[in-house]
């Protein structure tokens, strides 16, 4: 069985973390309470208080690239709404929460109090050290600078309940500190979805190229001289990784199936691309079946994903004359096989419906406003088998991030070679079938205007690269985090645009050849008795028009052109948004946290 224990909610502690915050408390605690004096006494005590700081995303992964050039959404969305008014530190108040490192130092001031071999203790050390690198890299890519504490606070602490941020190179190094213990200590090895050293290198690999390039390119923290050590350790653990030998690309020889198969598997565990997953199991532990991802559900894909694959022969597609025209039919052919393991494509067969209210079979765009009318496939479960929707893991770690990590790094370094690019990128077109990258690799000008401030020996390279990180890891949260360290967020302020329509008429959207909708301009009304196709089939029938009109689709030009979501994307300021305030109600409290980068 794949499930294992530490999916179980453990409430016990929640007494045990409570009576942490007084220590006069305990002295009252019945025999039967759990505290800090009867707890840490054995090895299953430590691994239970380890588990309880587990916090990784689970099937939610596969939206968190909303309001990114990949994908948008019409729910709320902290970026949309700051582009869209005067954010304040009145008005941005989530993200300066404390409690898990709380929960970290309070292990780290109590583990040793179990009589175990020192490996031991090092290892859930290790553990507990990596829980607050990870929590410290998330409250440093937010707010930059941040008070680094690293010991369990107490109502009588004054000093500390008043302290000031701590400069982010400190923050930083501290970080390092906790993430080269933990590469060291924990154990190499685990049960199915524990962390073992793997993960560990993997994160640190994620963090270290996250700091480079944030430290390269924006010169607002001065700190760009400092860039290329943390490049240097990217490439490091990234090539340690490679180098164990313990992991390896999945592909069976099918190019249109092997990169989808990963995010629908209903067992992760012998998938040696997979450092972790976060495993289901039907009626043991159910993952979420929530279909939302694909249906008009405030969440779509956009078109600017779609341009960026390749053609199946490795060029560029948005060198083809007239690309910004191409059919919805059109732009799906002869393209990168992962665009039709991402992208629901002309022809794709639709089986769960739950969200899509024109049912299913051969799918058909349900064309709605404010919606891309693109559809997502990568992650959604279509099936009707209620223990593949409940059972399907998730990968939370995947080996391909390791190879664009040890790919990235050389390249801003300017010491990639083809031999890197063989054992790196060119591994993951032959996953797909795509032809190979060379060094002499041309330059794509849309890639180019899209990152002016891309300098460098291997400039051409570090485009191309960012754009195989962009197709490869579609969908899994990492592009708004990627767009942030390129200081790319000029990106978000252009319009989400979705599928392409020539004018009004009859439109073919299966690939079929035959009419499947018809568009009628906003003057129209929808006829009760609806027109059929050649086979027997009822048009769709859409209203379009622009915005400020009531019609069912925005078009950029009215009877034609792009599908329109939003009429204004706002603007992204820069620095500031690279950055978030720190909550007013936090600053009343303490007068020493001061606001940076602008913000009040």
């Amino acid at each position: 069985m794949k499930f294992n224990k530490h999916y179980i909610i453990f409430t016990l502690f929640a007494s045990l973390l409570a009576f942490s915050c007084n220590d006069s408390y305990l002295d009252a605690l019945p025999e039967t309470q759990i505290s800090k004096e009867n707890f840490f006494r054995t090895e299953e005590d430590l691994n239970l208080y380890i588990l309880n700081l587990y916090n990784y995303s689970s099937s939610g992964i596969y939206e968190a690239d909303a309001t990114t050039d990949n994908a948008s959404t019409t729910g709320n969305n902290e970026i949309k709404n700051m582009m869209n008014s005067t954010p304040s530190s009145t008005t941005i108040t989530g993200g300066w929460d404390w409690e898990q490192l709380r929960k970290v130092n309070f292990f780290l001031e109590n583990f040793k109090n179990a009589d175990l071999p020192e490996a031991t203790l090092n290892h859930y050390e290790g553990l507990a050290r990596y829980f607050r690198a990870r929590f410290y890299v998330a409250k440093v890519n937010r707010y930059s600078d941040v008070p680094w504490i690293d010991v369990v606070i107490t109502t009588d602490n004054e000093e500390l309940l008043m302290a000031p941020r701590d400069k982010r190179e400190l923050v930083v190094e501290k970080i390092l500190e906790d993430f080269e213990f933990a590469s060291q200590n924990v154990r190499e090895t685990s049960s199915s979805g524990s962390l073992n050293q793997w993960v560990v290198k993997t994160e640190f690999a994620r963090f270290a190229l996250h700091e480079g390039t944030f430290r390269r390119y924006h010169e607002e923290l001065g700190l760009q001289s400092t860039a290329t050590t943390f490049l240097e350790k990217a490439a490091q653990l990234s090539q340690g990784i490679i180098d164990s030998k313990n992991f390896s690309i999945y592909s069976t020889g099918k190019p249109l199936e092997d990169y989808g198969t990963l995010f629908f598997s209903q067992n992760l565990d012998n998938n040696k691309e997979v450092i972790m997953a976060r495993n289901y199991e039907n009626e043991v532990l159910n993952g979420s079946n929530w279909p939302g991802m694909f249906g008009n559900y405030e969440y779509y894909p956009l078109k600017d994903l779609v341009q960026a694959y390749l053609m199946n022969d490795g060029t560029f597609y948005t060198a083809q004359a007239n690309y910004q025209t191409k059919s919805f039919v059109d732009e799906f052919k002869n393209r990168d096989p992962r665009i039709y393991q991402s992208y629901a494509y002309p022809g794709w067969n639709l089986i769960y419906t739950s969200t899509y209210t024109q049912g299913g079979g051969i799918y058909v765009q349900q064309l709605a406003k404010n919606f891309s009318g693109y559809h997502q496939i990568k992650g959604f479960l279509n099936t009707l088998d209620i223990a593949a929707q409940y059972g399907t893991d998730v990968p939370l770690y995947r080996y391909a991030e390791v190879l664009l990590i040890l790919a990235e790094a050389k390249a801003e370094l300017g010491t990639l070679t083809q031999d890197d690019l063989d054992k790196t990128i060119n591994i993951l077109r032959d996953r797909a079938g795509m032809p190979h990258m060379s060094l002499n690799q041309a330059t794509d000008p849309i890639q180019a205007a899209k990152y002016p401030n891309v300098n460098g020996a291997q400039k051409n390279l570090i485009l191309e690269i960012r754009r195989e990180r962009r197709v490869e890891l579609a969908f899994e949260g990492f592009r708004f985090n990627d767009l942030m360290r390129w200081k790319a967020g000029k990106l978000l302020e252009k319009n989400p645009e979705g599928i392409y329509f020539s004018g009004l008429g009859k439109h073919d959207l299966t690939g079929d050849g035959i009419a499947d909708i018809i568009l009628l301009p906003a003057s129209e009304t929808i006829p009760e008795a609806k027109e059929t196709n050649e086979l027997g089939v009822a048009l769709r029938y859409y209203r379009v028009g622009t915005f400020g009109q009531d019609v069912s689709v925005f078009l950029k030009n009215g009877n034609q052109g792009t599908v329109q979501v939003i009429e204004d994307t706002g603007s992204f300021i820069e620095p500031k948004y690279y950055y978030r305030p720190i909550p007013q109600s936090e600053t009343f409290l303490n007068p020493n946290l001061n606001q940076i980068f602008d913000w009040n």
